[in-house]
């Protein structure tokens, strides 16, 4: 199924200028970006993004990422390979996701073990990935991209 429009972050030049200096912002947190890649790779499991699902998989290859980890991230807290450091930024991610899941979207507890693991530019940094995340998956399911798209 072709998607219906080319991705509207490709289309309107600025929002793509953005989007770049965005990650170029999240690289300067200090959070290994193994964690910034399953952060991004959990947040588009749960949006059903495909094409986001694809490529982040692949983006975590590219850092190291090994399959047994990107097998279990959906079940992230039933497995024993995550750290405490991602199994936070992973809560972070979720909690931030599904903000309407919940009346306190982010609770105090999700919150003080990230702050516990991350400074505040750290928590920046995933922040910003979570939204950045959150703003391509309603990109790509409004206009259905695929997975394997290339984004040209």
């Amino acid at each position: 199924m072709p998607a219906r429009m080319k991705n509207p972050a490709m289309i309107l030049p600025d929002a793509m200028k953005g989007i770049q200096n965005l990650y170029k912002a999240m690289s300067q947190g200090g959070v290994p970006q193994q964690t910034l890649e399953l952060v991004h790779l959990r947040a588009s499991q749960i949006n059903g993004c495909s094409a986001c699902v694809d490529a982040g998989a692949r983006s975590a290859k590219k850092v190291g990422e090994t399959d047994e980890r990107l097998f279990a991230l959906a079940a992230w807290r039933e497995t024993p390979y995550f750290t405490d450091a991602e199994r936070a930024a992973l809560a972070l991610a979720e909690a931030a996701t599904r903000l309407a899941d919940r009346a306190d979207a982010v609770s105090d507890e999700i919150w003080e073990e990230a702050a516990n693991h991350f400074d505040e530019k750290g928590l920046a940094a995933i922040i910003i990935m979570i939204a950045t995340t959150n703003l391509f998956n309603r990109l790509n399911a409004t206009i259905r991209e695929q997975a394997g798209a290339a984004w040209s």
